[in-house]
């Protein structure tokens, strides 16, 4: 493994991939102690939850352990390519799912990502349907988010720095459509415009809660997209968010309530189309421009004058705010 310095429902589509993104034999050699022979940056991020499954296409080339300035990723970014694009991929929940939602490092997940050249991010996750439209194994794309979450680390600043990004349309327009139209012609059952209810967890849903959230016109409930959204949006990433629905919460009377063996069972019968989606949709976005505004959101968020910023500050967030005139001096 190399190692660069300084820089929902939460089980996820794709277990398997860990094995061979440890041991990757690619032109940097064999095994996870190869030589590092400088950065392999990656312009498409995928966060997963507890890995991948075996993908074709999916070459494997290196996994790179990044320090950040705020902690530990949740495990190496795997650094390869799908179908001939560079991609770099994270397992959000680290080897084996360790870490539940709240106990993620959502920060230092997103900023390894960053740090590695990635500027558009794919996060694919497991979520329940909250209406009787969208039907386990379906794919959903999420437009908006109801924060419920009240335990997480959601913002790089403060501690010197102060920033207000927009958040109105937390996802990137053009990413989502890429990702519907490529559904749509690989005869996806997918469909955007998805509202999602970030909860804490990692308990499920009670059934009055389900039914509160239903009643407000919400469409899916999970446990980590709108963080990873909030730290994509402070890090001037296009942010979207493949959903896969794997039940109904607990709103239908005459169902038991979900529990993770039911995800589960529906996520590895379903998970091929993510798969394919993906397959589909990096090499498209790999190489084309940026049509939106994701990548200037700090240019009118920074509220602090430049010279109150300590130098601590300046230095923990050099990789985000240097091009604003904010950085360290050079």
């Amino acid at each position: 493994m190399h190692t660069v310095a300084g820089q929902r429902r939460t089980l996820t589509c794709f277990p398997n991939i860990q094995h061979e993104m440890s041991e990757p034999q690619g032109k940097h050699g064999a095994g996870k102690r190869c030589k590092y022979n400088g950065p392999m940056r990656a312009p498409i991020g995928i966060i997963g939850g507890s890995g991948l499954y075996r993908m074709e296409g999916l070459a494997l080339d290196r996994a790179v352990a990044v320090d950040t300035p705020f902690g530990t990723p949740s495990g190496p970014v795997h650094l390869g390519t799908l179908e001939g694009a560079p991609v770099a991929f994270l397992a959000r929940h680290g080897e084996g799912h360790r870490f539940t939602p709240s106990e993620v490092n959502y920060r230092a997940n997103v900023w390894a990502l960053k740090s590695l050249g990635v500027e558009r991010l794919i996060c694919v996750s497991a979520v329940g349907s909250l209406q009787a439209r969208h039907r386990p194994g379906e794919l959903r794309l999420v437009s908006q988010f109801i924060d419920k979450t009240k335990h997480r680390k959601d913002t790089y600043f403060g501690e010197g720095l102060v920033a207000h990004v927009s958040f109105a349309e937390p996802t990137c327009a053009h990413v989502t459509e890429t990702l519907q139209a490529s559904g749509r012609a690989l005869a996806l059952p997918i469909e955007g415009e998805s509202v999602y209810v970030c909860m804490e967890g990692p308990a499920f849903s009670t059934r009055a809660e389900s039914r509160l959230h239903q009643g407000w016109g919400a469409d899916l409930i999970g446990m980590t997209q709108v963080t990873e959204a909030r730290l994509a949006r402070e890090a001037e990433l296009c942010y979207a968010c493949i959903a896969l629905v794997t039940d109904y919460d607990a709103w239908r009377e005459e169902e038991a309530g979900v529990d993770a063996a039911s995800v589960l069972e529906v996520m590895h019968a379903n998970v091929d189309k993510a798969q394919a989606l993906l397959r589909a949709v990096v090499p498209r976005l790999s190489t084309a421009p940026r049509p939106c505004a994701c990548g200037t959101s700090l240019k009118a968020a920074l509220f602090t004058a430049p010279e109150a910023v300590p130098s601590e500050a300046r230095q923990r967030l050099d990789l985000l705010v240097a091009k604003y005139g904010y950085g360290v001096a050079r």
